[in-house]
């Protein structure tokens, strides 16, 4: 069963998508059927599958997550205890709790079973760039 990992590398919050790499990487172990499973190995990040054709999905997202979960030094957070790692930590944890850490995408006829206009994002919910690691599994 091939498994691999992916480093994707942010430059602060938004959408990072990383489609082609994951289509390459199945393509190449030449699974013909079966469930690609990517987990990402982070607590202040989350993984969505999401338009991939409008840049502005992307930015609307971003938007609606930041005003949803504001950052913890704004008033209407003030109830936030955890602030050791700075006003966005606690509000990255909080985006993920609600946003999916993993992702299962069929694999038909040799390749990912995604729709027209998806794709595969890392969601990045801190401000300062980081590095972060999706393990993925393709399995029968």
């Amino acid at each position: 069963m091939p498994q691999t990992s992916f480093i994707i590398r942010t430059g602060g919050a938004g959408l990072y998508e990383f489609t082609e790499e994951v289509t390459q990487w199945a393509a190449a172990v030449g699974a013909q059927e079966g469930l690609c499973t990517l987990f990402l190995r982070h607590t202040s990040a989350s993984l969505l599958i999401q338009e991939n054709a409008d840049p502005d999905v992307r930015r609307d997202l971003d938007a609606y997550f930041a005003r949803l979960v504001p950052r913890a030094d704004t008033p209407e957070m003030d109830y936030l205890t955890h602030r050791c790692e700075g006003p966005d930590d606690m509000p990255a944890h909080i985006k993920a709790a609600l946003l999916p850490v993993s992702l299962s995408i069929p694999v038909v006829q040799g390749r990912l079973g995604l729709g027209t206009w998806q794709g595969i994002h890392l969601f990045e919910h801190r401000d300062a760039p980081h590095r972060r690691e999706v393990l993925a599994h393709i399995g029968g």
